[in-house]
């Protein structure tokens, strides 16, 4: 397995473009996005378990219901979310991208992102989907990527390349989100595509068991967005033998997936709003997953945590603070605790108690753009891994005015 250029257009039969339709103010900045499959393919999708939800999620849900799809249309800048005519704008963003592309509007994924509550005007996206279609390309990656960000400081892509029954096979995807992260399937959007022959439910099958321990185990504040979805589309183009069983070549699928969906999990948690590291948790020892994931989660989510990491504190009792509530059933007298990164690691915690550490050491591993909080409960062997980002000041800045 390797990684590969192209982003959603690395697999076969799969082109993208991107614009500024006139939904945002600033024209310098793409607000529309389109992904295409020459023909059908295997769908599949989760959403957000937050109750108030986008309509373009509602659209999406009845549009794949028949575990297939051949497009994706989606708009930032505003969600799409808790307005009257929510539904008729998005299926009308479907019967646009349709009429465009020569397919029918059910093959449609919709998708929005940006404000909640702000009515979409409809005639920009209408008057852009035609030169998205004539812009089609298999170099389009990066320009649909941009059409779907908003407060993202930096596109999120990758492609993998992998061998199924003698066949090369790609998946590819692009992400959105930096805040409203904290997923239950943020203002977060993944849309992955790939050219591997597989069933619709198995595709299912694989992608919620993999956002168990990916995307369900990313926070960057705690807030789960209305308009969380993950989607992929898988073409069958590669010529593979067909997976329809969970076979070795499922096995494989799932290792390809879950290479793409961490990447982004990491692009995600390092991109939080007004973020100035990537967090990562590791948790080992545990008595079993749920134990694991339990406590890797509460660290991540924990704000007196995040905002040590700031601030580059070894406060390594917010730690112990977070997994004692977490609920999660530990021995709290077998708990030890490392910081780590490229400048090293650091014991401050063994046995659930204090150790002599130098501040000055710590303080220089915690002020790298990655650090990882090693846990060993010591009760087990099931091990969980959680992303996040430090708290800041200008994650309030951004929040305090994002509607106007």
């Amino acid at each position: 397995m390797k990684t590969i250029d192209g982003g959603v257009c690395a697999a076969q039969g799969f082109t993208a473009s991107g614009m500024n339709c006139g939904i945002r103010k600033n024209r310098s900045k793409f607000d529309l996005a389109l992904v295409y499959s020459s023909c059908r393919a295997s769908s599949a999708a989760v959403y957000t378990t937050n109750l108030v939800k986008g309509a373009p999620l509602l659209v999406t849900q009845a549009h794949l219901a028949d575990g297939h799809a051949q497009a994706i249309v989606c708009n930032s800048g505003n969600a799409n979310t808790c307005n009257a005519d929510g539904p008729m704008i998005a299926e009308k963003m479907a019967e646009a991208a349709g009429n465009a592309l020569g397919i029918s509007p059910q093959d449609v994924v919709v998708a929005s992102t940006g404000v909640i509550g702000q009515p979409l005007p409809l005639p920009p996206i209408l008057s852009g989907i035609p030169h998205l279609k004539e812009t089609l390309s298999s170099q389009g990656h990066l320009d649909a990527c941009l059409g779907i960000m908003t407060t993202d400081t930096i596109p999120k892509e990758i492609a993998v390349s992998f061998s199924l029954s003698g066949k090369e096979c790609r998946i590819g995807a692009m992400a959105k989100g930096s805040g409203m992260i904290h997923p239950n399937m943020a203002t977060m959007l993944v849309f992955i595509t790939s050219d591997v022959a597989i069933s619709p439910d198995l595709l299912q099958k694989a992608l919620s068991t993999d956002i168990q321990s990916t995307f369900n185990m990313l926070s960057v504040d705690g807030d789960t967005s209305t308009n969380d979805m993950v989607v992929i589309l898988s073409n069958g183009m590669a010529g593979n033998t067909p997976i329809t069983e969970e076979n070795e070549d499922f096995a494989v699928f799932m290792q390809a997936l879950n290479t793409v969906t961490v990447h982004l999990c990491r692009m995600i948690a390092g991109d939080g709003e007004g973020a100035t590291k990537l967090l990562e948790c590791q948790v080992t020892g545990a008595r079993d997953l749920s134990t694991a994931k339990t406590v890797a989660k509460s660290v991540i989510c924990s704000s007196l945590f995040k905002a040590a990491m700031f601030g580059a504190d070894a406060n390594w009792g917010r730690v112990l603070c977070a997994i004692g509530y977490s609920g999660a059933d530990v021995d709290v007298n077998h708990i030890d605790v490392t910081f780590r990164s490229s400048k090293g690691d650091i014991l401050v915690c063994q046995d659930g108690h204090g150790v002599d550490f130098s501040e000055e050491d710590a303080k220089a591993i915690l002020l790298e753009k990655e650090v990882i909080t090693a846990i060993d409960l010591h009760a087990g062997s099931a091990s969980s891994c959680a992303w996040g980002c430090d708290l800041t000041y200008d994650y309030v800045k951004i929040n305090g005015d994002y509607r106007t």
